[in-house]
């Protein structure tokens, strides 16, 4: 394994950028003399490594060099990641050595796309990024966040041998950017600052941005060719700047010349200066009755409180060179306020007359000049560092000029049309909630401003906004599709604002029901059901019922462990035990949870008819529909839904559903594309994460639920993919949710209205299938046993049986368990995919697990496994770990957020364990003795957990594990009698017994 750490170094000559150096630690010791680093990883590996994350890298630009860092130390440096740790460090013995790093140094320009592109730890199975590159690649994402804001500017600077060079600065004078700067200088790991002269974290950062900025700058602009043809000195310098050389060659003297004027300019709009404890502050205020003026008034705002106001009046009158308000301090006061009211002037104009007062405290503005500040010059301002404060009217919701809708049915009924079922509408211009009468519209288009007093309220006036509603409305031609009306109350940038939409009829209900999904007229649970829906289960069933009917897609996303699998057998049951539905359903899952499926639908709606399409023995395109018509519900999984989607399609649906939908999130898939294809009335989509890394995520599943409500992906990425991912702009983000909200139901397992639907502790068993490789070594190990025992008695045939019971159980567990080789993990077993999957959901959650097994082996590869899947150091304790270390790894687990998984040996997870960190607990194979188990599970759920506990059985279904839990189930009364001393009582069943508890259905195998 290797980590893998690189930081930037900066240039000690003017006008070069800084180079990236990278090294690597590896878990294995290579040199421990000479002041090296005994740890390191081979410039060959590192070379192997880089070469496959870079594009294209010159041979220049993989430089080998040698470099000396300040490292924790004991005898030799400690490792950065509990990955490569193999024990314990006692810290009161650390101390920070020099040490030599073989490494390779690249240039800057080389390394930013794949600093830009760094999204996970994970490079490859065995290699990983260190915390340093990580933080290298989140800076980078600010900075071209700053480029993509125009948040830098062209610069001119001179070097001690008087030669000058042109370069491109960031800037940060948005209070913000600067907050956010200064986060990153508190977090910036001690690895980046371990190299000699790298000592000030603030300046790491901005030197780091200003060479990110200059080379991406010059790079963009190096296609656009000479800026001037013109032989003149800012000519010069200007095409300077989109040259790969930063050199200006020209007089010195015409230069200098050039250079004071630059700084005279440059200070006006420009600072390095980025602790700055207060600003000047620019509130605008309407006239009252008796004024028509507007005011902007000058004030200095704290930088960290922004409610702390000082006014211009006040700062003034203080005669000394510090004003203390509110026990805080303000430099310098008159003189800031002088010189910024300077640099705002040339922002807005008619602040240049108050200065002409010797003491300015505001500027008088006419309607016109304050409804430009409004709109532009208050944010020219405030992108410019300074403090801006609006009037609580200004665009705000339901205030001002906005629209009225009144609904109607159409003459057809809307139920089971859809989102493309049409409603008649009406439509009136208003004033806050009063609607304007037509005279009152003609006076305010005559007035021919922008800002008009309207009943006593100050709204906005915009002509050509009220002319786009209009032409918006008239288009339809007094009839609008359901999903129009959708889209309008969450907010269309290029209409007025809806302040309310009044409907009757079916429509009132409907949208009603969409909005408030709690308001729901509950479904009672169908008859035929074989359990009881919780509260928020049964609410979660009318929700998918309710919008069905309408003919609407709908996401289920709730958390894991809530139920969404037994919510959707519900609404099956209903379907076709209560609504005489004629058309066959299909469910499309993972390979993994198919199994899972087949039973559940089987335990809790055996009426329900099944069919399984998957395997080499899947039905052909021409017999698939006669048999699917025969069967309620048709399971099969994602990759033969892309294989055979033309045999799919030859069905009309009933519905379409998606387990783990999340699958489809890559629209431009053969996979998404074959799954949207398919015909049905409905469509369901079941996740736990509708959104894993992009809004684009969100846009492929809603366009399989609702296909064209999101509009198509170029508009959805211009209107709300690159405003919120890149800009982080709330707005659009409250558009976006106000347009998914009536489709999507989310619960967690920490919201009030859930917890108390929930017991303390649940336990659930997780059906999992054979992979071909587990099954042929299942039968071999049975043959096996049944050829030994033929005519053996007592205790030989006694230990036969039960050693053959512990090998089935390690076939199950995973093939490389029983093989006891070193070949590849993933793929070969059902079971260890549907617990990576389930760990996999419940680490992005943030949740806590406990992983069981009785084989200290299976522990051994599941724990290297999941911290190479992960990136995350997994505990593992055992028998034979001493308790000082088990104590460490306990108060670890506990303690911690790092430490998500903990794998425990039955045995050794006995009593004395206190774990309620935990709020997952996974069999993953079984001891079959209640007693244990539930010993085992009480780590977690004892005194002190103040969360649920989910706990998750493992299964293996067409095997003894699957057989010995139906006999437990079947005697649940007697269990503790009967298997109160483990697996022992099997050695008492006849040979004929023991054909039936190992025999293989061969049904359960899954590839």
């Amino acid at each position: 394994m290797i980590i893998l750490h690189g930081t930037w170094l900066p240039s000690n000559k003017a006008g070069r950028h800084g180079k990236f150096f990278i090294w690597g630690e590896s878990s294995k010791i290579r040199k421990k003399k000479n002041g090296y680093h005994p740890y390191q990883a081979s410039f060959e590996q590192i070379s192997n490594i880089i070469s496959s994350m870079i594009a294209s890298p010159e041979d220049k630009s993989l430089t080998k060099t040698k470099v000396s860092v300040r490292l924790p130390t004991i005898d030799i440096p400690i490792p950065s990641s509990r990955l490569l740790m193999e024990a314990e460090f006692d810290s009161r013995k650390i101390s920070l050595q020099k040490w030599v790093v073989e490494g390779m140094r690249i240039e800057l320009p080389e390394i930013l796309d794949f600093l830009i592109s760094v999204t996970d730890k994970k490079v490859s199975n065995e290699c990983f990024l260190g915390e340093d590159i990580l933080f290298w690649g989140k800076l980078s994402k600010f900075g071209l966040e700053l480029l993509a804001r125009q948040r830098f500017i062209p610069y001119l600077f001179e070097d001690k041998e008087n030669k000058y060079y042109s370069s491109w600065r960031s800037v940060l004078n948005d209070t913000q950017d600067i907050e956010r700067i200064r986060l990153m200088s508190d977090v910036i790991p001690p690895v980046c600052r371990a190299y000699e002269n790298n000592d000030d974290p603030l300046k790491i950062i901005m030197n780091f941005l200003d060479d990110f900025v200059d080379i991406l700058a010059r790079e963009w602009l190096s296609a656009k060719g000479k800026f001037f043809d013109e032989d003149s000195v800012d000519a010069c310098w200007f095409n300077s700047l989109n040259s790969c050389n930063p050199s200006i060659n020209y007089s010195k003297e015409k230069l200098k010349n050039f250079s004071l004027s630059f700084n005279t300019w440059i200070s006006q709009i420009y600072t390095t200066d980025l602790d700055q404890s207060f600003r000047t502050c620019f509130r605008v205020e309407p006239p009252d009755e008796y004024t028509e003026s507007w005011k902007l008034r000058y004030f200095l705002q704290a930088s960290d409180d922004p409610s702390l106001l000082v006014p211009a009046e006040i700062v003034w009158k203080e005669k000394k060179k510090t004003l203390t308000i509110l026990k805080r301090k303000f430099e310098r006061p008159q003189e800031r306020l002088l010189a910024d009211l300077g640099k705002a002037s040339n922002l807005f104009k008619p602040i240049e007359k108050s200065l002409r007062n010797a003491f300015p405290t505001e500027c008088r503005l006419t309607t016109d000049e304050a409804y430009s500040f409004l709109t532009e010059s208050s944010w020219l301002l405030r992108e410019s560092g300074f403090g801006v404060l609006l009037p609580s009217w200004w665009k705000k919701k339901k205030s001002g000029l906005n629209i009225k809708i009144n609904l109607k049915p159409s003459n057809v009924s809307g139920t089971g049309f859809g989102l493309g079922s049409f409603v008649n509408f009406e439509w009136k211009l208003a004033v806050g909630d009063e609607e304007l009468t037509e005279e009152e519209f003609r006076q305010l288009v005559e007035l021919k401003t922008p800002l008009v007093r309207v009943r006593g309220e100050w709204v906005e006036f915009s002509e050509k906004k009220v002319q786009e509603t209009l032409k918006y409305f008239q288009s339809f031609n007094g009839r609008m599709r359901l999903k129009d009306v959708l889209k309008l109350e969450s907010g269309n940038d290029s209409i007025l604002d809806v302040s309310r939409v009044e409907s009757t009829g079916w429509i009132k209900e409907l949208l009603k029901n969409l909005k408030e999904k709690e308001s729901l007229p509950r479904i009672p649970t169908p008859r035929g059901f074989n359990g009881l829906l919780r509260p928020y289960q049964e609410r979660g069933f009318s929700w998918l019922h309710f919008l069905k009917k309408w003919g609407i897609g709908s996401c289920l996303a709730d958390d894991m462990g809530l139920g969404k699998t037994i919510q959707f057998i519900a609404l099956m049951l209903k379907d076709y035990d209560e609504s005489n539905v004629t058309k066959p359903s299909l469910l499309v899952c993972p390979t993994s949870v198919l199994g899972n499926w087949h039973h559940e639908v089987k335990r809790f709606s055996p009426s329900i008819k099944v069919m399984i399409h998957h395997g080499h023995e899947r039905l052909s395109k021409k017999e698939f529909p006669k048999q699917a018509k025969k069967h309620h519900l048709v399971l099969t999984t994602y990759s033969i839904a892309q294989r055979d989607v033309e045999t799919l399609d030859t069905v009309e649906w009933n519905i379409v559903g998606l387990d783990e939908a999340q699958k489809i999130k890559n629209f431009w898939t053969k996979r998404a594309k074959a799954v949207k294809r398919l015909r049905a009335e409905n469509r369901i989509a079941l996740t736990g994460t509708p959104i894993e890394n992009r809004l684009s995520e969100l846009w492929s599943i809603m366009d399989f639920l609702n296909p064209g409500y999101l509009g198509p992906f170029k508009k959805f990425r211009e209107n709300y993919i690159i405003p919120i991912e890149r800009y982080q702009d709330k707005k659009k983000e409250k558009q976006l949710q106000e347009l998914i909200r009536p489709f999507v139901l989310r619960r967690l397992k920490t919201d009030p209205n859930i917890v108390p639907d929930l017991p303390e502790k649940m336990e659930m068993k997780v059906y999992c299938n054979l992979t071909s490789e587990q099954a042929t070594l299942y039968q071999a190990v049975v043959n096996e046993m049944f050829e030994g025992i033929e005519g053996e008695r007592g205790i030989k045939r006694k230990g036969m049986i039960l050693g053959t019971l512990t090998k089935l159980k390690q076939v199950c567990d995973h093939p490389a368990l029983f093989l006891r080789d070193d070949s590849k993990i993933e793929n070969r077993s059902g079971k260890f995919s549907r617990l990576c999957s389930m760990i996999e959901e419940a680490v992005d959650e943030g949740d806590k697990m406990l992983v069981f097994t009785q084989f200290v082996r299976m522990g051994n590869i599941l724990k290297k496994y999941l911290q190479m899947k992960f990136g995350q150091e997994v505990l593992f304790l055992h028998g034979g770990i001493p308790r000082k270390k088990r104590d460490t790894m306990i108060k670890k687990f506990q303690d911690k957020d790092d430490s998500q998984i903990f794998i425990i040996s039955l045995r050794a997870g006995g009593l004395g364990l206190n774990l309620t960190g935990a709020n997952h607990v996974f069999h993953f194979d079984r001891w079959w003795n209640p007693a244990v188990e539930n010993q085992a599970t009480d780590r977690a759920f004892r005194i002190g957990q103040t969360k649920n506990v989910q706990v998750h059985k493992f299964v293996t279904l067409g095997t003894v594990e699957e057989n010995i839990d139906e006999m437990i189930e079947r005697k649940k009364n007697l269990a503790e009698n009967i298997i109160g001393t483990g697996e022992t009582w099997l050695t008492e069943m006849s040979t004929d017994q023991l054909r039936k508890v190992f025999a293989l259905r061969e049904d359960s195998i899954v590839d």
